[in-house]
């Protein structure tokens, strides 16, 4: 049975938990070659890569920080050189105030 999405490749920002990570997986079981990217939390991207290869899936932990445009720059060059050209861009990657917004 051929997958949806065999052959090609997605690059999720911010899919080391919640959402991201949910998209991955999900991304991944359609047949896609998916790079995970991480700002912080390489633990919980090598888990959602293990889960991915786990069932048979193709996937990669990329670190980048999103704020960074050469590091940006860098997510993409290796996502190419993994497994070729991105078909998908998942844009999850978000950050939290912890502190009260002044004005």
């Amino acid at each position: 049975m051929t997958k949806k999405l065999e052959g090609k490749v997605a690059l999720v920002t911010g899919a080391s938990k919640g959402i991201g990570a949910a998209i991955a997986v999900h991304l991944a079981a359609e047949g896609a070659s998916v790079a995970v990217n991480y700002s912080s939390s390489k633990e919980g991207a090598d888990r959602v890569v293990a889960e991915i290869t786990r069932k048979g899936g193709k996937a990669i932990a990329l670190h980048a920080n999103l704020t960074n445009p050469k590091d940006v720059q860098k997510l993409v060059a290796e996502t190419k050189k993994a497994f070729g050209a991105i078909d998908i861009l998942i844009n999850n990657a978000g950050f939290t105030n912890s502190r009260p917004w002044t004005l």
